[in-house]
C-alpha cells in the first residue's frame, strides 16, 4: 500500500492521461474523467463485494452501440478509485503504472473493446 493525498492522486491521473496513446485519445470525444476515494456499491449498482476492489469503472454506451440520438447528451464518465489503487501498490511507479492501465481499460470500453480483447492487448 502507498499513502497518495488526493491532490497527488489526480496529478497522477492526469500524468496517467498523457501516456493514453493518441490514437485512443482521439476516440474520447463526451468522457469525463473523475476521482473518486472509493468505489460506491449502491451507486454503481453491484454487489459490495465486487466494488470493494474496482480500480475503475466506465459509465456510458460505447461508441458502436450509439445510434445517431447522442448530440447534446452528458459525457459518459470514467471513474478511478483512489483507495482500491493505492492499497495495491508498493510504490509510486507501480501506482503510475496501474493508473495509466486502469485509464486505457476503462477509455477501451468507451470505444467499444470488451474484457477478453483487452486482455489480448495487454491492457486487462
Amino acid at each position: 500500500m502507498i499513502d497518495v493525498d488526493r491532490a497527488h492522486f489526480e496529478r497522477l491521473v492526469q500524468e496517467g492521461l498523457d501516456e493514453v496513446p493518441a490514437q485512443m485519445l482521439d476516440l474520447l470525444d463526451n468522457v469525463a474523467f473523475l476521482v473518486e476515494d472509493e468505489p460506491d456499491p449502491v451507486e454503481l449498482e453491484m454487489p459490495p463485494n465486487e466494488a470493494v476492489d474496482l480500480l475503475g469503472i466506465y459509465l456510458g454506451v460505447p461508441l458502436p452501440e450509439r445510434d445517431g440520438g447522442w448530440a447534446g447528451a452528458l459525457p459518459d464518465r470514467i471513474f478511478l478509485f483512489r483507495g482500491p489503487l493505492t492499497r495495491m501498490c508498493d510504490s509510486l511507479e507501480e501506482l503510475r503504472e496501474e493508473i495509466t492501465v486502469t485509464i486505457v481499460h476503462e477509455a477501451a470500453h468507451h470505444v467499444g473493446i470488451d474484457e477478453e480483447r483487452l486482455h489480448e492487448l495487454g491492457w486487462g
